[in-house]
């Protein structure tokens, strides 16, 4: 594990090439929900922008979000990661969904902020490993802003942090990748109930603690507040700089009532 004190060079991945060369600034739309919405209808938004995104008919965009409860199965999922009956989820109020993300089983509630960044790849990185590793480097200095130090774990992609004398994990990341144009994306624990947890085996480790901002700090924490320290560490780390709502594509928000917001930022 690496602790990490500050900023920290990209690293050099074998059979990734260099970094990309440098290009203009570039700018994106930032896009945010004030309100929870269902994992089906943020994937179908997702899935049109990436559409759009291929197409050259839209730039990059970043969704940041809440979910109403719900359990998602990434494509290496397996039975023995999960046991969700009838009763687990009335209890929950989850629904469970499959997706063709990487990586096992997790949960995504409210309290948790999700980042959908939709981009082109070759724009920012040199291949998929670096993109993930500065999905960690966004979540691991918004972390640091709250005095909560986040590490990285070698092949167990994710964010961590130590808790009760062992690794637990406060991020999750899963991507794919189509056509050179990323998809899904990351999950931050701010303050959010983690009892759903115990029914799986987050991200198909059998020993996967799992933590959030709020229980280490042991105070409650905004999670739009926070959303926002992730628009900005973002933007800095991807060096790409925010403009507006999205045109035509958002409509009125996922709802029709308007439930998105666009948040310009100086970086």
């Amino acid at each position: 594990m690496s602790l990490l004190d500050g900023p920290t060079p990209s690293p050099d991945f074998p059979g990734q090439g260099t970094d990309p060369i440098p290009l203009p600034p570039r700018t994106g739309t930032l896009v945010r929900f004030s309100q929870p919405i269902p994992y089906d209808e943020a994937w179908a938004i997702q899935k049109k922008l990436q559409e759009e995104r291929i197409a050259e008919r839209q730039g990059d965009v970043l969704l940041l979000l809440e979910h109403s409860p719900v359990f998602t199965l990434g494509r290496m999922t397996q039975p023995a990661h999960w046991s969700l009956g009838g009763e687990v989820l009335r209890r929950t109020g989850a629904t469970v969904q499959s997706v063709d993300r990487g990586g096992s089983i997790t949960y995504h509630g409210p309290g948790q902020v999700l980042g959908y960044p939709i981009l082109k790849l070759s724009h920012y990185c040199s291949g998929p490993k670096q993109y993930v590793w500065k999905l960690e480097e966004v979540l691991i200095h918004t972390l640091l802003r709250w005095g909560i130090e986040g590490y990285r774990l070698e092949k167990k992609p994710g964010v961590w942090v130590r808790r009760n004398h062992t690794d637990a994990k406060i991020a999750a990341i899963g991507v794919r990748i189509d056509h050179g144009v990323t998809i899904h994306g990351f999950a931050l624990n701010v303050d959010l109930d983690l009892s759903p947890f115990s029914y799986i085996m987050p991200c198909g480790l059998s020993q996967c603690p799992v933590t959030s901002m709020a229980e280490v700090r042991q105070s409650m924490l905004p999670p739009s507040v926070v959303a926002q320290q992730i628009a900005e560490e973002f933007a800095r780390i991807f060096d790409i700089r925010w403009e507006s709502l999205l045109p035509d594509i958002m409509g009125q928000g996922h709802d029709g009532h308007g439930h998105t917001s666009a948040v310009p930022l100086d970086t």
